[in-house]
């Protein structure tokens, strides 16, 4: 048995979620959420992760504070972009293990940047070596310095290869 779900069990499942719980956009009420404050990631090394988010991706530093919970641990922001930040810890001391997908876990985080932008991100990972892949002309898929995987998406905030999902 290979574990696969039955094609047509899984579409007959998504058209029950669907007609259960899929509002047309008229009728959907207000998000109590005001929008993404942070994701926190773990890093391994403060200054590396600083070199490929801010020097490579080009989003800018824009605190560096101790880790309120941990002495000796930093908790440090980057700015993504429409009032969002992406932010990290690192536990000098603590062996937290490599980066894993888990159950529960962080499988990707997909960033929009601008078409132009999202090109030119492009040539700047490859020229640095970084392993990435593109997906339809509008994804690079690729990893972090601690393996976290990152996705940038020249789609607009709020679509999906072209197609309205806000």
């Amino acid at each position: 048995m290979s574990g696969a779900a039955d094609p047509q069990s899984f579409e007959d499942r998504r058209a029950v979620l669907r007609n259960q719980y899929l509002m047309p956009p008229g009728e959907r009420p207000a998000s109590a959420a005001r929008g993404l404050h942070h994701t926190a990631l773990l890093a391994g090394d403060v200054e590396r992760t600083i070199r490929f988010y801010q020097d490579l991706l080009e989003f800018p530093l824009t605190e560096l504070i101790e880790n309120r919970d941990y002495a000796g641990s930093s908790h440090f922001f980057f700015d993504i972009g429409n009032g969002n930040l992406l932010a990290f810890f690192d536990f000098p001391g603590l062996d937290v293990g490599p980066y894993q997908e888990v159950l529960g876990g962080l499988h990707h985080m997909a960033i929009s940047v601008a078409p132009d932008k999202w090109e030119r991100l492009r040539d700047k990972l490859t020229d640095a070596g970084v392993e990435l892949v593109e997906h339809s002309e509008v994804s690079l898929y690729f990893r972090d310095p601690d393996g976290a995987r990152i996705e940038l998406i020249a789609d607009p905030l709020g679509e999906m290869y072209g197609s309205k999902v806000l």
